[in-house]
Protein backbone atom coordinates (compact mmCIF):
# COMPACT_ATOMS: atom_id res chain seq x y z
CA UNK A 1 0.00 0.00 0.00
CA UNK A 2 1.28 3.49 -0.86
CA UNK A 3 2.47 5.71 1.99
CA UNK A 4 0.07 8.31 0.56
CA UNK A 5 -3.00 6.09 1.02
CA UNK A 6 -5.47 7.64 3.54
CA UNK A 7 -3.18 10.53 4.46
CA UNK A 8 -5.06 13.76 5.13
CA UNK A 9 -3.57 16.54 3.02
CA UNK A 10 -4.33 20.27 2.95
CA UNK A 11 -3.35 22.02 -0.30
CA UNK A 12 -3.48 25.80 -0.63
CA UNK A 13 -3.65 27.46 -4.03
CA UNK A 14 -5.46 24.35 -5.24
CA UNK A 15 -7.68 25.95 -7.89
CA UNK A 16 -5.11 25.78 -10.70
CA UNK A 17 -1.52 25.04 -11.67
CA UNK A 18 0.68 23.14 -9.21
CA UNK A 19 -2.04 22.91 -6.59
CA UNK A 20 -4.57 21.39 -8.95
CA UNK A 21 -2.05 18.95 -10.45
CA UNK A 22 -0.95 17.87 -6.98
CA UNK A 23 -4.55 17.39 -5.84
CA UNK A 24 -5.32 15.15 -8.80
CA UNK A 25 -2.17 13.05 -8.32
CA UNK A 26 -2.52 12.62 -4.56
CA UNK A 27 -6.24 11.83 -4.82
CA UNK A 28 -5.42 9.11 -7.35
CA UNK A 29 -3.01 7.65 -4.77
CA UNK A 30 -5.69 7.52 -2.07
CA UNK A 31 -5.08 10.70 -0.08
CA UNK A 32 -7.96 12.50 1.62
CA UNK A 33 -7.83 16.11 0.54
CA UNK A 34 -8.88 19.49 1.90
CA UNK A 35 -8.45 21.96 -0.94
CA UNK A 36 -8.13 25.71 -0.45
CA UNK A 37 -8.14 28.70 -2.80
CA UNK A 38 -10.10 31.89 -3.38
CA UNK A 39 -11.97 30.77 -6.52
CA UNK A 40 -14.88 28.62 -5.38
CA UNK A 41 -16.03 27.70 -8.88
CA UNK A 42 -12.65 26.13 -9.66
CA UNK A 43 -12.59 24.29 -6.33
CA UNK A 44 -16.08 22.87 -6.92
CA UNK A 45 -15.08 21.61 -10.36
CA UNK A 46 -11.91 19.99 -9.03
CA UNK A 47 -13.66 18.28 -6.10
CA UNK A 48 -16.33 16.95 -8.47
CA UNK A 49 -13.68 15.62 -10.87
CA UNK A 50 -11.82 13.90 -8.03
CA UNK A 51 -15.04 12.35 -6.70
CA UNK A 52 -15.95 11.12 -10.19
CA UNK A 53 -12.59 9.34 -10.35
CA UNK A 54 -13.20 7.68 -6.99
CA UNK A 55 -11.10 10.02 -4.87
CA UNK A 56 -11.86 11.84 -1.63
CA UNK A 57 -11.78 15.63 -1.47
CA UNK A 58 -13.58 18.59 -0.03
CA UNK A 59 -12.79 22.30 -0.10
CA UNK A 60 -12.94 25.58 1.78
CA UNK A 61 -12.64 29.00 0.15
CA UNK A 62 -9.55 30.51 1.77
CA UNK A 63 -7.39 33.61 1.39
CA UNK A 64 -4.06 32.57 2.92
CA UNK A 65 -3.25 36.21 3.69
CA UNK A 66 -6.05 36.12 6.30
CA UNK A 67 -4.91 34.19 9.38
CA UNK A 68 -8.46 33.57 10.61
CA UNK A 69 -9.38 31.95 7.31
CA UNK A 70 -6.33 29.69 7.41
CA UNK A 71 -7.12 28.68 11.00
CA UNK A 72 -10.68 27.85 9.93
CA UNK A 73 -9.31 25.77 7.05
CA UNK A 74 -7.20 23.64 9.37
CA UNK A 75 -10.04 23.24 11.86
CA UNK A 76 -12.39 22.08 9.12
CA UNK A 77 -9.85 19.61 7.79
CA UNK A 78 -9.37 18.19 11.28
CA UNK A 79 -13.11 17.99 12.02
CA UNK A 80 -13.78 16.35 8.64
CA UNK A 81 -11.02 13.74 8.69
CA UNK A 82 -9.88 13.52 12.31
CA UNK A 83 -6.23 14.37 11.69
CA UNK A 84 -3.88 16.39 9.45
CA UNK A 85 -0.91 14.54 8.00
CA UNK A 86 0.39 16.94 5.36
CA UNK A 87 0.18 20.67 4.67
CA UNK A 88 1.21 21.82 1.19
CA UNK A 89 1.81 25.57 1.28
CA UNK A 90 1.44 26.20 -2.45
CA UNK A 91 -0.43 29.50 -2.77
CA UNK A 92 1.78 32.25 -4.18
CA UNK A 93 1.97 35.42 -6.27
CA UNK A 94 4.69 36.69 -8.63
CA UNK A 95 3.99 40.32 -9.67
CA UNK A 96 7.57 41.06 -10.73
CA UNK A 97 8.90 44.55 -11.41
CA UNK A 98 12.15 46.54 -10.99
CA UNK A 99 12.49 48.16 -7.59
CA UNK A 100 12.47 51.66 -9.09
CA UNK A 101 8.91 51.07 -10.28
CA UNK A 102 8.08 51.35 -6.54
CA UNK A 103 5.07 49.01 -6.75
CA UNK A 104 4.75 48.90 -2.97
CA UNK A 105 1.23 47.44 -3.00
CA UNK A 106 2.53 44.49 -5.03
CA UNK A 107 5.42 44.07 -2.60
CA UNK A 108 2.90 43.94 0.24
CA UNK A 109 0.82 41.34 -1.63
CA UNK A 110 3.84 39.08 -2.11
CA UNK A 111 4.85 39.39 1.53
CA UNK A 112 1.29 38.71 2.70
CA UNK A 113 0.74 35.64 0.50
CA UNK A 114 4.20 34.19 -0.07
CA UNK A 115 5.57 34.62 3.46
CA UNK A 116 2.72 35.28 5.88
CA UNK A 117 0.50 32.74 4.12
CA UNK A 118 3.14 30.06 4.67
CA UNK A 119 3.55 31.03 8.33
CA UNK A 120 -0.21 31.13 8.91
CA UNK A 121 -0.49 27.62 7.45
CA UNK A 122 2.24 26.31 9.72
CA UNK A 123 0.70 28.04 12.75
CA UNK A 124 -2.66 26.45 12.00
CA UNK A 125 -1.45 22.85 11.67
CA UNK A 126 1.58 22.64 13.95
CA UNK A 127 -0.32 22.22 17.25
CA UNK A 128 -2.31 19.36 15.71
CA UNK A 129 0.81 17.71 14.30
CA UNK A 130 2.59 18.08 17.65
CA UNK A 131 -0.32 16.37 19.38
CA UNK A 132 -0.23 13.58 16.79
CA UNK A 133 3.59 13.44 17.08
CA UNK A 134 3.71 13.29 13.29
CA UNK A 135 3.17 15.53 10.29
CA UNK A 136 4.71 16.87 7.12
CA UNK A 137 4.89 20.47 5.89
CA UNK A 138 5.76 20.98 2.22
CA UNK A 139 6.53 24.55 1.18
CA UNK A 140 6.70 25.72 -2.42
CA UNK A 141 9.67 28.03 -2.79
CA UNK A 142 11.32 28.61 -6.19
CA UNK A 143 14.60 28.69 -8.04
CA UNK A 144 14.17 32.40 -7.18
CA UNK A 145 14.79 31.32 -3.58
CA UNK A 146 18.31 30.28 -4.60
CA UNK A 147 19.28 33.03 -7.03
CA UNK A 148 18.27 36.70 -7.30
CA UNK A 149 17.13 37.86 -10.73
CA UNK A 150 16.91 41.45 -12.02
CA UNK A 151 13.33 42.71 -11.68
CA UNK A 152 12.56 40.03 -9.09
CA UNK A 153 14.14 41.32 -5.88
CA UNK A 154 11.05 41.24 -3.66
CA UNK A 155 9.74 37.99 -5.10
CA UNK A 156 13.14 36.40 -4.59
CA UNK A 157 13.23 37.72 -1.03
CA UNK A 158 9.92 36.02 -0.28
CA UNK A 159 11.14 32.72 -1.69
CA UNK A 160 14.43 32.91 0.22
CA UNK A 161 12.25 33.42 3.29
CA UNK A 162 10.26 30.27 2.50
CA UNK A 163 13.51 28.29 2.37
CA UNK A 164 14.57 29.73 5.74
CA UNK A 165 11.20 28.87 7.28
CA UNK A 166 11.39 25.33 5.90
CA UNK A 167 14.87 24.81 7.35
CA UNK A 168 13.87 26.34 10.67
CA UNK A 169 10.93 23.96 10.93
CA UNK A 170 13.23 21.02 10.16
CA UNK A 171 15.66 22.05 12.90
CA UNK A 172 12.82 22.37 15.42
CA UNK A 173 11.01 19.19 14.37
CA UNK A 174 12.13 17.04 17.33
CA UNK A 175 11.97 14.09 14.96
CA UNK A 176 8.20 14.47 14.62
CA UNK A 177 7.54 16.93 11.78
CA UNK A 178 8.97 16.41 8.31
CA UNK A 179 9.84 19.56 6.35
CA UNK A 180 10.24 19.68 2.57
CA UNK A 181 11.15 22.70 0.47
CA UNK A 182 10.31 22.40 -3.25
CA UNK A 183 11.95 24.91 -5.60
CA UNK A 184 10.50 24.83 -9.13
CA UNK A 185 11.95 26.58 -12.13
CA UNK A 186 9.72 27.56 -15.05
CA UNK A 187 6.40 25.71 -14.82
CA UNK A 188 3.33 26.29 -16.96
CA UNK A 189 0.96 27.94 -14.47
CA UNK A 190 -0.92 31.22 -14.05
CA UNK A 191 1.95 32.71 -12.03
CA UNK A 192 3.16 35.03 -14.77
CA UNK A 193 -0.35 36.48 -15.22
CA UNK A 194 0.13 38.58 -12.08
CA UNK A 195 3.00 40.61 -13.59
CA UNK A 196 1.77 44.17 -14.22
CA UNK A 197 5.04 45.66 -15.50
CA UNK A 198 4.89 45.23 -19.29
CA UNK A 199 8.62 44.92 -19.94
CA UNK A 200 9.07 42.36 -17.20
CA UNK A 201 5.97 40.45 -18.34
CA UNK A 202 7.28 40.24 -21.90
CA UNK A 203 10.66 39.02 -20.71
CA UNK A 204 9.16 36.40 -18.43
CA UNK A 205 6.70 35.15 -21.05
CA UNK A 206 9.64 34.58 -23.38
CA UNK A 207 11.56 32.81 -20.61
CA UNK A 208 8.55 30.62 -19.77
CA UNK A 209 8.39 29.26 -23.33
CA UNK A 210 10.41 26.30 -21.97
CA UNK A 211 8.05 25.74 -19.01
CA UNK A 212 7.32 22.18 -17.93
CA UNK A 213 3.96 20.68 -16.98
CA UNK A 214 2.76 21.21 -13.37
CA UNK A 215 2.50 17.45 -12.90
CA UNK A 216 6.32 17.35 -12.82
CA UNK A 217 6.13 19.20 -9.50
CA UNK A 218 3.18 17.11 -8.34
CA UNK A 219 5.28 13.98 -8.84
CA UNK A 220 8.07 15.45 -6.71
CA UNK A 221 5.60 16.30 -3.95
CA UNK A 222 4.18 12.78 -4.07
CA UNK A 223 7.72 11.38 -3.88
CA UNK A 224 8.43 13.36 -0.70
CA UNK A 225 5.17 12.27 0.93
CA UNK A 226 5.48 8.60 0.08
CA UNK A 227 8.82 8.13 1.85
CA UNK A 228 8.73 6.14 5.10
CA UNK A 229 8.19 8.17 8.26
CA UNK A 230 11.89 8.11 9.20
CA UNK A 231 12.90 9.66 5.85
CA UNK A 232 12.67 13.43 5.42
CA UNK A 233 13.25 14.78 1.91
CA UNK A 234 14.32 18.32 2.79
CA UNK A 235 15.00 20.02 -0.53
CA UNK A 236 14.13 19.43 -4.20
CA UNK A 237 15.03 21.79 -7.05
CA UNK A 238 13.25 21.08 -10.34
CA UNK A 239 13.99 22.91 -13.58
CA UNK A 240 13.13 22.33 -17.22
CA UNK A 241 16.04 20.52 -18.82
CA UNK A 242 16.61 23.60 -21.03
CA UNK A 243 16.61 26.11 -18.16
CA UNK A 244 20.09 27.41 -17.40
CA UNK A 245 19.41 29.89 -14.59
Amino acid sequence: MSEIQNKVVIITGASSGLGEATARRLAASGAKLMLAARREDRLKELVAAIAKSGGTATYRVTDVADRAQVEALAKEAFSTYGRIDVLINNAGLMPLSPLDQVKVEEWDQMIDVNIKGVLYGIAAVLPIMRQQKSGHVINLSSVAGHKVFSGSAVYCATKYAVRAISEGLRLESNGEIRSTNISPGAVATELTSTISDQDTAARMNEFYAIAIDPDAIARAIAYAIEQPGDVDVNEIIIRPTRQEL
